[in-house]
């Protein structure tokens, strides 16, 4: 017998998080000399990650060049 798909434990941690764990919003705020160890642990702010996607448009461009110097 297989187990359910939902039960499995494997591949769950790899899937993208949009905010920061506790311990890696502390580590955020150390390096931007935002923390003090006085500091509550809770409450903090939110720390939102984004992934900023460029290139695309130059690979495209190099294709087409490329298609056009194939087709002389």
């Amino acid at each position: 017998m297989s187990i359910h798909p939902s039960l499995k434990t494997e591949g769950k941690l790899k899937t993208k998080r949009s905010v920061l764990k506790r311990r890696e919003r502390i580590n955020w705020l150390m390096e931007k000399k935002a923390w003090d160890d006085k500091k509550s642990v809770f409450g903090l702010p939110k720390i939102k990650m984004l992934k900023i996607k460029s290139g695309k448009k130059e690979k495209k461009e190099e294709k087409k060049d490329e298609a056009a110097a194939d087709k002389k």
